[in-house]
Order: structure tokens, then sequence, then C-alpha cells
């Protein structure tokens, strides 16, 4: 389902519909004629309360409109992480510029700024003051379809990315990496998932804890999370957000590092079909490094795609398992500021995680694309 005629899945779909799939009148309209046994998305963020409305409708498997609401909506997140006692960022909604004083008294400097229901990293600044909050407010909520935004406390620390399997009510299964992102404005951009994390094991254990207490605490019962997490030198955990959807190239961190596919996981869960404990059980353990590829800061150069030239340099580089590129000719690279910007990756092992890492930094430098100035 893609409200682009060309999408590229389409080529791959044994059945495939015009369609926007944000929208759910559309959704259901557009598959009235199919008998429907599941329904999921991978990575858009914008489809699961749409998807979990289709699941509802149809009478098939799904997480349910509330929790899909928890799980999309940040205002209705932190409220339901706050009522679980779950450690979280302080926190306060601005829907008016008549909200911004009494919201950064609440909240404190540095603060980050961002949509309550947008996804991307769009609309999200780090800011520093009252007036850095009124400079950025229209555009943060221009980008909010609910026209809401929220002021959260900035926390300092190693950021993390997760992954929390939900079965019957029960947390089955719990990775994270650490999550780094590029200096300046692109600062929630995350351009570089790193496993294993390399924080200590009972810091490590605690935020494993915190990640599976946030799914439940968002009415997770069967599927799988999404949470971002950050480690704080003084050994706390704090919950960024937590997502209804795999995200972030994580199924394939997971596969690479664990061989553990996740793929597989969420399709099982969206059919209703029981979800053996085989399937999460680790077949291996080595450290992955994914090296999204950015311009500004980043190894790609910012401009107007002229050639994209072949990945094999990038293939045949050690350690490297997976590589992929997003760019086209007459495409334009910009300067990294949101997710969008991230125009490939490159997948790397290593006898440590700062091994793969280093071969992935060296398989990026060997990606070949040429660019005029644009």
């Amino acid at each position: 389902m893609d409200r682009n005629p060309d999408a590229p899945g389409f080529a791959d779909a044994d059945i495939a519909r015009v369609a926007d799939f944000s929208d759910g009148d559309a959704v259901l309209a557009a598959v009235g004629d199919l008998e429907i046994d599941g329904v999921t998305t991978v990575q858009a963020e914008r489809a699961v309360p749409v998807i979990a409305r289709i699941a509802d409708a149809l009478d098939i498997p799904g997480i349910g409109a509330e929790t899909a609401r928890a799980m999309t909506h940040k205002e209705t997140m932190r409220l339901k992480l706050a009522e679980a006692g779950v450690p979280q960022p302080r926190f306060a909604v601005i829907r008016t510029e008549n909200d911004v004083a009494g919201a950064a008294a609440r909240v404190c400097f540095p603060a980050v700024l961002k949509p309550v229901d947008a996804s991307g990293q769009f609309g999200v600044y780090r800011v520093l003051s009252l007036d850095d909050v009124r400079a950025r407010l229209p555009d943060t909520l221009a980008v909010s379809p609910s026209g809401e935004a929220i002021l959260e406390e900035f926390v300092e620390g190693m950021e993390m990315n997760g992954i929390v399997v939900v079965r019957g009510g029960t947390p089955v299964f719990v990775v994270l990496c650490d999550r780094l992102h590029p200096p300046g404005p692109s600062f929630g951009v995350s351009w570089i998932h790193l496993f294993p994390p390399g924080i200590e094991d009972g810091q490590l254990a605690n935020a494993e804890r915190v990640a599976a207490d946030a799914a439940l605490a968002l009415g997770l019962r069967d599927g799988i999370a999404f949470p971002q997490l950050i480690a704080t030198a003084d050994g706390g955990v704090a919950v960024v957000e937590c997502a209804a959807r795999i995200g972030g190239l994580m199924a394939e961190l997971v596969r690479h590092a664990l061989g553990v596919d996740l793929l597989e996981v969420q399709i099982r869960l969206a059919l209703g079909e029981d979800v053996a404990d085989e399937l999460m059980q680790e077949r291996y353990r080595r450290p992955v490094a994914v090296r999204f590829l950015t311009a500004e800061p980043g190894p790609l150069r910012a401009g107007r795609v002229t050639r994209v030239g072949p990945l094999e340099q990038v293939l045949a580089a050690p350690g490297v398992v997976e590589a992929a590129l997003y760019p086209v000719a007459g495409e334009v690279i910009r300067p990294v500021t949101v997710i969008s910007d991230r125009r490939g990756y490159v997948i790397a092992t290593g006898a440590t995680r700062e091994e793969a890492l280093a071969r992935a930094e060296l398989a990026a430098g060997l990606v070949d694309i040429d660019v005029e100035a644009a």
C-alpha cells in the first residue's frame, strides 16, 4: 500500500494498491475486496494508528487503538509512563505561545522541543532559552498534525535504541545498542548504531528492564516495541520515547548481531500465530556497526547526484555484511538534519565493537557517487 504508484515495493508485491497509508478510510476502501489475515508496518510511524484501526475494523490481530495512540502521541506516552513510574525526562505540552513560559519553568534548559505526533526528527530542536522556544515553535507546530508541541528536559548521556518483543503481555526478547548522532542541528538523527552497547553490565540490565517496562506501560501485549533511552553518567536510565514498530534498521542489526529474524517474528505476531521461543534464541553474538550514509557531516557530498556507482567495493571491504544506496541521478543530497537525509547504509562486523565501527567507516568512504552543486 502506497500513495506513490511508482513505489519500489510494488515491484515485489503480489497485490499492490495505490492509497495513502496514513488515511484509514482510503486504506479500508482499497482493500475491501480482499480477505486480510494480518496488517503491519516495519518502519512507518504514521502507519501505526491506521494499522490498529484496520485490525479493529477487520477483527484481525492488532495492538489496539489506545495502545497505538500511546505509542505515537508523545503527550499520551509521557502521561502513561509517568503513571507507571517509568523514568523519563521532565516534560510540558505547548499548544500556543502562551504556554511557553509555564512549560519552560517546569522543564528548565537545555531542553528539546518536538511535535507531539510527528516522526523522522521533523520539527525537533535543542533549545537553550525562552527565545529559542518561541523562535522554533512555529516550525514545530507546523509539522504536528494536531498542532501541539512538547518541551522535554535534555538528558545528557549515551543514547540507545532498543527492541522489545512482547508476547501475551510478557517481554520475551530485549536487545539494546548505542545510538550515535552527528554534532550540530542534526543531534536527533542517528547516524551510527553500535552493538553491543558500551555501558556497564549493571546499568545495561537496568536499561533492559526500563525498556520492557515502557512497552508494557504503554499497553503493548503482543507486538514489537522500539524504545529509545538515555543512559546517564550516574547510572540512571530515562526513556526518550517508545514506538510500536521495529524501526531504524534494527531488524538488520539484530539479524547480523544475534541471528534473530525480527521480520518473521513481526509477521507471525501480525497474523496472531504462535511465536516460538526458538525464533528469538541467539544463534551467535558478535559486534555490529550500522553506519548511515549522510552528508555534511558524513561520507557523502551534498549536491545534485549525477552518477551512482556500483557497490562492489563497499561490499568487498573487510567485515561488511550488507550495504545499500538510496540516491538516484537527479536527486539532491542535503546536509543531514532529518531522518530522510540518510541516503544509504553500511553494516559491518568485527572482533570488537570498535573494529566493527572502523570497518563500517572505512567502507562508507568507498561509496562511489558523483554530485554537482545544487
